[in-house]
């Protein structure tokens, strides 16, 4: 009869899209095939609703957790029965293929959520037990209440596994036994063994709980314990900490000193390397006394030259494109320089820089004028010149008119100033600024107008001049001197090159 199974604790499993249903059986409709809970849970919590109901279409599976005994007085209604009870008896109900109803015996144990995973080490250490007169009543209400819902879709699915599952109260059960196996139980139970808790229905408020936390408060009171303590143990909330480059040392031995150099007739020009230190410049009067105590103490023209021209080309080399543009497979790129020199010690450092780039490939032009006589310094340079591969021209018309690469300028000389009046100068300059090419001027002078050639970059030599906004960017080249030749000339000189010998200088 349906009215004898009121009461009983079921588990209904609905499928996925619906989910697993625990309560008390309150009505049974054989007419509707419906079946209803009371107090119910929904996947282990509880529901808003008192009693809900269910088609026999929307079942999947049915379990019996819990038969109501002769003895016992389940009153569904009663509002102390809302719990389940501490541990009850579970059975399944299965539908075989001829139809007939079976019981399988399965243990439970819940305390305030409608159903809970027991312990392994528990089930196996309990014996579960169905009395003949459940199994006999459980086999009847499923041979005549039952029945009409092992037609329905939901009671199909299931069917082979519950008749497989179905076994006798007596028939004993085949354990499995070995070490292994009672350790992977063991591991089981650490990790599952533990009762599940009823899951919170509301979601957690993180912007509340962020908003109860007062962080300027927390720092205030930090700070304010350091500095009674006179611990640090960090830097202040708005204070960054110091960045430091790859080339940097953290550790300090002693403070930096920036200005190293320091001339006796100090200019207001100055100018400043990356790393910070301070290059002040001097005047043309104590550069060349400076080149004249160095050439006395052994340092000489033809070293000067030669140191210069390797500074220069090395320079001309990285402004061309460097390992780019400088390499076997870009034979057919070869780059273009065009040398513009004149008839002084500046034109002898160009031929002497126009030499080491046509050694290193680059298609080098020479232009210097003819003249009836020339120093000696420049009729050396140009006899070493002509055994490269570099053109030398002494007509403007022998210049190329397409651009080319690169235009280095020493037409100009600080004790020569009547040669910006010659027509060859003067068609050099506008050749120079007709061609567009960028310019690098090596060693230029101070003028006190605006020179003819505006340069991109200027080649200072040991200490720069207080060259005009006209020389472009300023390098400074290490010729050689050493530290003594300047102290001679009264010039405090610690060296600000590093492991460079051309260095960029920037204006302060």
């Amino acid at each position: 009869m349906a009215t004898d199974w009121l009461g009983s604790i079921v588990s209904i499993n609905c499928g996925d899209s619906l989910g697993v249903y625990q309560g008390r059986v309150s009505a049974v409709d054989q007419v509707s095939q419906t079946i209803s809970l009371t107090r119910p849970f929904h996947n282990g919590v509880k529901c808003l609703v008192p009693e809900v109901t269910f088609r026999a279409g929307d079942i999947t599976e049915l379990k019996i957790l819990e038969i109501p005994g002769p003895g016992d007085n389940h009153h569904f209604g009663d509002p102390h029965q809302t719990e389940l009870g501490p541990s009850a008896v579970g059975c399944q109900v299965g539908i075989s293929q001829n139809g007939t109803g079976k019981l399988v015996k399965k243990l439970t144990s819940s305390s305030s959520a409608p159903q809970n995973i027991p312990k392994r080490t528990d089930v196996k250490s309990q014996d579960v037990a169905v009395s003949p007169q459940q199994q006999q009543c459980s086999k009847s209400y499923v041979d005549r209440h039952m029945e009409p819902l092992s037609q329905s879709k939901g009671f199909r699915r299931r069917h082979n596994s519950w008749s497989s599952s179905s076994r006798h109260p007596n028939q004993a059960t085949p354990k499995k036994s070995g070490l292994k196996n009672g350790q992977m139980k063991n591991k089981d139970d650490e990790c599952f063994g533990d009762d599940i808790e009823e899951m919170p229905d509301t979601d957690f408020d993180f912007e509340g709980n962020l908003a109860l936390f007062d962080k300027a408060a927390v720092f205030e009171e930090i700070d304010t314990y350091e500095r009674r303590t006179g611990t640090r143990s960090r830097g202040l909330p708005n204070e960054r900490p110091a960045r430091y480059r790859h080339d940097e040392n953290i550790l300090e031995s002693e403070p930096i000193v920036y200005r190293r150099i320091t001339v006796p007739h100090s200019l207001s020009k100055e100018f400043y390397t990356d790393s910070g230190l301070v290059v002040p410049s001097v005047s043309y009067e104590l550069h060349k006394k400076l080149l004249s105590v160095a050439e006395r103490h052994g340092l000489t023209l033809e070293r000067r030259l030669e140191m210069t021209g390797v500074c220069a080309s090395q320079m001309a080399l990285t402004l061309l494109g460097g390992p780019n543009r400088l390499n076997p497979k870009n034979v057919h790129q070869r780059p273009t320089v065009a040398l513009l020199c004149g008839p002084h010690v500046q034109g002898a450092q160009g031929i002497s820089c126009g030499r080491h780039l046509a050694n290193h490939d680059v298609q080098v032009i020479l232009f210097l004028p003819n003249f009836v006589k020339m120093l000696e310094s420049i009729t050396n340079e140009l006899s070493l010149f002509s055994k490269t591969q570099g053109q030398q021209v002494s007509s403007l018309k022998d210049l190329p008119s397409s651009p080319v690469d690169l235009v280095i300028n020493c037409l100009d000389c600080p004790e020569n100033a009547f040669l910006r009046d010659q027509p060859w100068y003067k068609a050099a300059v506008a050749w120079a600024n007709r061609n567009r090419a960028p310019v690098l001027s090596i060693d230029p002078p101070v003028h006190e107008v605006e020179q003819g050639i505006d340069a991109k970059w200027s080649l200072a030599l040991g200490l720069p001049l207080p060259l005009g906004e006209h020389a472009g960017r300023i390098y400074l080249c290490d010729i050689g001197i050493p530290q003594q030749v300047f102290q001679e000339v009264g010039i405090s000189y610690h060296s600000p090159f590093g492991c460079k010998f051309v260095i960029p200088l920037h204006s302060a």
